[in-house]
């Protein structure tokens, strides 16, 4: 793995996103590809850590622990350590990694898997939904079928190592002649080159398509849940397989209905007369309206449950609906219905409206109502 920070090698910010990250990469693997850079002799290198960067930050498992230890995974070595001492003395005289296998360079490579950040609306989570879906991602070139050679040639052997993927320098030590065996530049371990590019995708065997794609939300599913589609990520290269796509599940905020889980809990406005006498009443629910029971003398901020009428939930069954009272006090009242209440305050020991102003009389009922409910 590259010394050098992945983030700068790419050129972006921590906070990148995954759509950030991949488009930058597709813009720096066309300029600093070698057969496009013939003429200069970084380019294999850089072409190399741009490859090394992306692996990793393309992957959400694999950015999650680079950010947080500043590497990835742990490579194996004799001694079965990140980088065994055996490794480590490689290293300081021949001046590189064990190299891979020829084959392992050679084989096949699976597709980067992508990230798709999808808003689903509360309503879609209690009934489940189907949404189509737009990703761009590198696909197999249809000109070339993923050789990078134009129609009519083939990739011919490295002129550089003779097809052995490998170049070797001697050089003098302390401790006597030592031969370094190093990865071909030229080739990058394959033992071959192309000599003649596709026009399509100029010799890198992929290219970049526009697919649509069906998405099967669950009902009960969970905000900033990951579903995972395999095989729908990005195309192999040398034969491997493809890539999967992970898509991240936002929920969007309710106007009316905030969630707990399962469970949803909304505001419900009522009456005084249908606080203080109960009432059979109908309130809009999430999948439409539900029956509910008033109980007489219900308080302003008393919560009437309903069970079964909340979101589904994956593993099975269903959340409550969760209901506040809010009691509206009338703002202007008819004669008649002024009456009423003032009839009310007498047979409840209250005085009248203009009793109030007298010193030591209680306040209105209506009055007194207003003063609970602030």
């Amino acid at each position: 793995m590259n010394s050098r920070d992945l983030y700068e090698i790419l050129g972006v910010d921590r906070r990148a996103s995954q759509e950030e990250i991949k488009q930058v990469y597709r813009r720096l693997a066309r300029e600093t590809h070698p057969d496009v850079r013939r003429d200069d002799p970084h380019a294999t290198e850089r072409f190399k850590d741009v490859n090394e960067a992306y692996a990793v930050l393309s992957d959400p498992v694999k950015r999650s622990q680079y950010d947080r230890f500043g590497q990835v995974g742990a490579e194996t070595g004799p001694f079965g350590g990140a980088a065994g001492p055996f490794e480590d003395l490689f290293e300081m005289f021949f001046g590189g990694r064990a190299r891979p296998a020829r084959a392992e360079r050679e084989g096949p490579q699976r597709g980067s898997d992508l990230r798709y950040d999808l808003e689903v609306a509360l309503e879609e989570v209690a009934s489940g939904v189907e949404r189509r879906i737009t990703v761009d991602r590198l696909e197999t070139c249809a000109a070339c079928f993923g050789t990078g050679s134009e129609q009519g040639s083939s990739p011919e052997r490295c002129p550089a190592c003779q097809g052995t993927g490998e170049v070797r320098h001697a050089q003098r030590t302390v401790f006597g002649h030592l031969t370094q065996v190093m990865t071909c530049g030229q080739c990058r371990g394959t033992g071959t080159y192309i000599a003649h590019p596709c026009t399509s995708c100029r010799g890198a065997g992929q290219s970049e398509a526009r697919r649509e794609i069906t998405v099967t939300i669950p009902a009960g599913v969970e905000d900033g849940m990951h579903l995972r589609l395999a095989g729908e990520g990005e195309a192999g290269t040398r034969g491997g397989g493809r890539g999967d796509l992970f898509v991240v599940v936002h929920v969007a905020p309710h106007p009316v209905f905030a969630r707990r889980g399962r469970d949803l809990y909304r505001d419900i406005e009522l009456t005084m007369t249908q606080a203080a006498l109960g009432d059979e009443v109908e309130f809009p629910g999430i999948d439409g309206t539900v029956p509910v029971t008033v109980p007489a003398g219900t308080q302003p901020g008393e919560t009437i449950s309903v069970r079964g009428r909340g979101l589904p939930d994956l593993r099975g069954g269903r959340g409550g609906l969760h209901l506040t009272a809010r009691v509206a006090i009338p703002t202007r009242l008819t004669r008649e219905q002024r009456a009423l209440l003032e009839e009310l305050a007498r047979l409840g020991g209250e005085r009248s409206r203009g009793d109030e102003k007298r010193p030591g009389r209680r306040k209105p009922i209506l009055k007194k109502m207003k003063d609970l409910l602030k």
